[in-house]
């Protein structure tokens, strides 16, 4: 997949998730396979870029080409803004956040909300894409309800202004990430369209990720929730798309390996205590659902994880932890 002088490859891409795709995890995903990883959002408002969370949004030291930065507002001139400066500090691509449905993030008429206004959907884009050199893509959701699919409207929109990409998650607003991901309306864009389409929603699974591509004949597949605690997922759907052949999951050893690595990046890019707060919901999800887990085991790891104060505590615990599981005794357990 191409976007602007950048291509792709492979063509699975991370999800911009706020809260998730950090600096630490973007380097993780695309070390794992990602052919690309946007940051999580960053509000346009210029009083909010000096607080300490948006710098560290806007840290993109180190890390691999392109680098790809979420913005999320309402005014164009202020998206304009917000592109511009974030290009200054490094953004190669910038993407715009149409797709996000929480509450505050549309009450504020922000996120998915602005696809309930096309005539200000057609000014920001162009704001945006006239502001800065490099691609900007749009992210979106199939409408507001299911009543007002209006996502293929948003996407002539989008490549008429110039959009280099478009996402499109393959749920209404109204649905934010219950019940299940319809493909149809994205089928329609990419049949429509010339640019290329990114195919979000329910990607969890390597198979999954071949029948939305040859059911949408999107150019690439977008992953989100479903590489929290997997980030070798990205490997996984790049190795069967290019191979028709199934990758066997990782060892406990290799498991342990990344999730030392990246507690390690965790505490050296936020230091302590909040890069320990942080490193909780990666340890919760690293365990959620492993066949080598038993229910009571994920609890006494959790319990006992959580109630790491210390970078070296978190790491230490960790590490027993996965090293009793491969010596068939659960130490966090005991």
């Amino acid at each position: 997949m191409q976007i602007g002088p950048y291509t792709i490859a492979p063509n699975v891409v991370l999800a911009p998730m706020a809260g998730v795709t950090d600096k630490p995890f973007r380097q993780l995903c695309k070390r794992l396979g990602a052919g690309l990883a946007a940051s999580e959002m960053t509000i346009a408002d210029p009083r909010f870029w000096n607080t300490r969370k948006s710098i560290h949004r806007m840290d993109h030291a180190g890390e691999p080409a392109p680098i790809s930065v979420q913005i999320a507002g309402t005014e164009p001139r202020q998206l304009a803004e917000a592109a511009r400066h974030n290009v200054d500090h490094g953004a190669q691509i910038i993407d715009i956040n149409m797709g996000c449905p929480a509450k505050k993030v549309c009450n504020a008429w922000a996120g998915s909300a602005l696809m309930r206004d096309e005539a200000q959907v057609a000014r920001i884009l162009e704001a945006v894409v006239g502001a800065v050199e490099v691609p900007v893509t749009l992210k979106i959701r199939t409408g507001w309800c299911a009543e007002v699919r209006n996502a293929p409207a948003i996407a002539r929109i989008a490549q008429d202004s110039g959009i280099a990409a478009l996402a499109v998650h393959g749920r209404t607003r109204d649905q934010h990430y219950t019940g299940v991901a319809e493909y149809d309306t994205i089928a329609a864009i990419k049949a429509e369209l010339r640019i290329p389409v990114l195919a979000n929603g329910d990607v969890d699974s390597p198979r999954k990720a071949a029948q939305v591509l040859a059911h949408t004949g999107a150019d690439a597949v977008m992953v989100g929730r479903a590489a929290q605690g997997r980030p070798w997922i990205f490997r996984e759907i790049a190795h069967y798309l290019r191979t028709g052949e199934e990758l066997p999951p990782p060892s406990l050893q290799e498991v342990r390996d990344i999730l030392l690595g990246h507690l390690a990046e965790l505490h050296a890019f936020y230091g302590e205590p909040q890069g320990v707060r942080i490193a909780r919901k990666h340890l919760g999800w690293y365990a959620k659902d492993r066949p080598e887990h038993t229910d009571e085991q994920r609890a006494a790891f959790r319990a006992v994880v959580n109630a790491a104060e210390s970078a070296d505590m978190q790491l230490r615990l960790t590490r027993d932890y996965f090293d009793g599981l491969i010596a068939g005794q659960p130490r966090a357990a005991a």
